[in-house]
């Protein structure tokens, strides 16, 4: 569940992509506590953070340009 490609991120508004965010929250915690057993699932969930975090950045470095101008 946690493989998202940088064309779906990109597809997804901004609602949806925080809605995505807080389940990945939530499902890393989960894949941490066992993470004895599963440990490259935590390392694609955190990819996978990192992903939305990175276009919600971009997004809001964006929106500061156009009200700037």
């Amino acid at each position: 569940m946690a493989i998202l490609k940088a064309k779906d991120v990109a597809k997804m508004d901004v609602k949806a992509r925080k809605e995505k965010l807080k389940e990945l929250k939530m499902e890393f915690v989960k894949a941490h506590v066992t993470a004895n057993k599963s440990g490259a699932k935590t390392k694609e969930i955190k990819r996978a953070i990192a992903r939305l975090l990175t276009f919600n950045a971009a997004d809001a470095k964006a929106q500061k340009a156009v009200k700037q101008k």
